[in-house]
């Protein structure tokens, strides 16, 4: 997800080892096998995590430095971890629709959710610049990215349509194409002019000035993906999978998966500060941490009226 203003200000104030050591991190990331994509390989890199909780939470995320995250749920309850902070939910209203995505607001003091039908909810400092709430759709939205100011948005549907508002630009869609299998998330490049779509079956379509760094649409897959995360720099992609598969492009380094240990289907993923890392939720709302990722803290079983669909860091 995209780092706020806030964000950048505390970690500007980060011991210069940290940061070196941060960089030297990323400069020795390299491309990896399917295989170990998958942690079937020793050399997966990050050793396979455990599923954690409250206990094991790392202090800095309570500190101005410290890191955070939002978990949605489907029913529109919004979970709050580390320094991300309640702005409001759609919890306990009724909806026409589930919700299907959450994003933050550019200064991370506030967060938008969006429902399948398109329907848009903006909470704290994050703008209202429209939805198709009221459009008859093809297929449901699947998700919202926000552009890098935070005065515009995205929403992508099932079906590959794209839907811009405010000053997020329109650089095509897939909308009207027969696609194999449905869209299932969305990212933007870090100057907003251009973003990728992926299918459930791990086929990338990239518009724009959105670089294609491949894709897994011709090899079989044993659950399908679920979610996409851009990288740190804009040079690459990071796919989920239902099973806790991740499958990585470009300039996105592994750090392992989570196959074999999730509790719940995987159902978001989201990348670092650093972009040394991701983290994955499950509808159960259990998270995962790999590479830099810190555990702040877990939905858990407070979410279980309604399941995680997605995660949005601070």
């Amino acid at each position: 997800m995209r780092a706020t203003r806030r964000a950048i200000a505390g970690r500007a104030r980060l011991s210069a080892a940290k940061v070196a050591a941060a960089a030297l991190a990323a400069v020795s990331v390299g491309a990896v096998s399917v295989e170990a994509e998958m942690g079937f390989s020793p050399e997966a890199g990050a050793a396979a995590p455990t599923v954690t909780s409250f206990a094991d939470a790392h202090l800095a995320c309570s500190g101005v430095d410290g890191e955070g995250y939002w978990q949605v749920s489907a029913s529109g309850g919004v979970f709050t971890n580390g320094a991300a902070v309640f702005y409001g939910s759609e919890g306990g209203h009724a909806l026409n629709k589930p919700i299907v995505g959450i994003a933050p607001s550019v200064d991370g003091r506030g967060y938008w959710l969006v429902a399948s039908d398109g329907g848009v909810f903006s909470f704290g400092d994050a703008p209202f610049e429209g939805s198709t709430g009221a459009v008859h759709l093809n297929a449901p939205i699947v998700g919202i990215v926000p552009t890098a100011d935070g005065q515009g948005y995205w929403l992508v549907a099932s079906d590959g349509g794209v839907f811009s508002f405010g000053d997020a630009s329109f650089y095509g869609s897939e909308g009207g194409v027969k696609l194999n299998a449905p869209i299932v998330g969305m990212a933007a490049t870090k100057d907003d002019r251009g973003y990728w779509l992926v299918a459930s079956d791990g086929g990338v379509f990239s518009f724009g000035d959105a670089a294609f760094y491949g894709s897994l649409g011709a090899k079989p897959l044993n659950q399908p993906i679920v979610s996409v995360a851009p990288s740190r720099n804009g040079n690459g992609y990071v796919l989920a999978a239902r099973d806790g598969g991740v499958f990585t492009f470009g300039a996105s380094g592994f750090y392992g998966s989570a196959v074999g240990k999730v509790d719940a289907p995987v159902t978001g993923v989201a990348g670092t500060f650093f972009g040394n890392g991701y983290t994955l939720t499950t509808s159960s709302g259990s998270i995962y941490n790999f590479g830099d990722s810190s555990f702040c803290g877990t939905a858990g079983t407070a979410s279980s009226n309604s399941p995680i669909i997605g995660l949005a860091f601070y």
